[in-house]
């Protein structure tokens, strides 16, 4: 009977795989993958002889292609061989659920066929975020939104807590064509922050390290000047907070409890 299991590959090659991922991919008949090079790629044939890359589907060349085109044809890829009765493995890297339709396109159409697919936690880009900046996000909360995403709707964000606005690399990017973003686009996004956030407001470009001998991009720069940095698929941007927290008197009078006691 076929089945799925939809794994992360972590950040950062081979160290940040669970045990029991990597056991999924060694048992697996075909192991599908999307890794950023081919060091990951490599270390996934060591683990399975049947190792397809999924990158293939992207774009190639001077080609324009829907991106959702592409998930598509990976979904369609992935179903296929399920329904040929193979254990199927979709290798992603990161957290296979964190951006990443294709896992939950996948998984969704498995199980409407009446076979079993499943998805495995995998080390994502924001805990080691939090890890290589050390911050704990309970001290003050965090929220967390797709940059482009956060540029279309109508979101109003805590300048309280810490803000990260993934894919900032193609933040105001709506063709889904293509993987970069403009310094005009990045304006906009600037003038729309500062809604919350003074011009002068230091933030952070954040990267995590693919390679064990590779350090994290932590480049700190002020919010007016984000529109002109240099940013890549995988920066993060970092709003850390602009404000105090403050402290609801209301709801301590209804506890019993005084601003004193909490410290």
């Amino acid at each position: 009977m076929g089945s799925l299991v939809c794994v992360g590959t972590g950040l950062n090659l081979a160290g940040q795989i669970s045990v029991m991922s990597q056991s999924h991919i060694e048992q697996a008949d075909v192991v599908f993958c999307l890794v950023p090079d081919h060091f990951a790629q490599s270390w996934l044939e060591s683990l399975n002889n049947d190792v397809r890359s999924l990158q293939c589907y992207y774009a190639q060349g001077d080609e324009v292609k829907n991106r959702r085109d592409s998930y598509q044809q990976m979904v369609d890829a992935i179903v296929d061989e399920v329904r040929a009765n193979k254990k199927v493995v979709c290798a992603l890297y990161g957290h296979p659920g964190v951006f990443s339709c294709v896992s939950h396109m996948a998984i969704a159409n498995v199980r409407q066929l009446g076979f079993s697919a499943k998805m495995e936690p995998g080390i994502s880009a924001e805990a080691c975020l939090w890890a290589d900046l050390g911050i704990d996000p309970g001290n003050s909360g965090h929220q967390s939104f797709e940059a482009s995403q956060f540029m279309f709707y109508c979101h109003t964000p805590d300048p309280t807590a810490y803000l990260l606005l993934w894919q900032i690399g193609i933040a105001g990017e709506h063709t889904m064509t293509q993987f970069h973003t403009n310094a005009d686009r990045l304006q906009v996004l600037v003038e729309q922050l500062s809604q919350w956030y003074p011009l002068e407001h230091e933030v952070v470009l954040y990267e995590a390290p693919n390679l064990p001998i590779q350090e994290p991009r932590i480049e700190t720069l002020l919010l007016k000047d984000l529109s002109n940095a240099m940013l890549t698929p995988i920066t993060t941007l970092l709003m850390p907070p602009s404000k105090a927290l403050t402290i609801n008197h209301a709801v301590l009078a209804k506890l019993g409890i005084t601003a004193a006691e909490l410290g």
